[in-house]
């Protein structure tokens, strides 16, 4: 047999292309890209704690950015990157001691993770804006 006839008869590997996502495969992604997020995100901490320590005029100009409408959208993408990796974490954790692999069971746990990660975002938006 040639070289071309083997490679045609070779079997093809899954690719992302043929599987159906499934809410598990969506939030373990979801939680990947979150902690990219959030290793980005904590430039703009650091960015705010060397304003503080470095001139009142800078620090007052980094906080008005914070407090513009843009500034208000990251941190409120921040703050949910923040909770969905935390709900992400611990369904991992869940699992790595063993439990939650049953299929109905670690979807409804998928949709709980995206609920608590928006829930709790909005949560703590609202208590910020009330202790404000």
């Amino acid at each position: 047999m040639s070289n071309i006839e083997l490679q045609d008869k070779r079997p093809l590997s899954p690719h992302l292309s043929i599987y159906k996502p499934i809410p598990t495969m969506v939030m373990s992604i979801m939680h990947r890209i979150t902690g990219v997020a959030l290793y980005f995100g904590t430039f703009l901490f650091a960015w705010w704690l060397f304003a503080a320590a470095a001139a009142p005029a800078y620090f007052e100009w980094v906080n008005a950015f914070f407090a513009s409408w843009f500034g208000r959208l990251v941190l409120f993408g921040y703050t949910w990157a923040l909770m969905h990796h935390l709900a992400g974490g611990l369904r991992h954790f869940m699992w790595d001691t063993g439990r939650g692999f049953d299929k109905h069971f670690s979807t409804k746990l998928a949709w709980a993770t995206l609920a608590f990660s928006v829930s709790t975002t909005i949560l703590l938006w609202i208590i910020a804006y009330a202790v404000r």
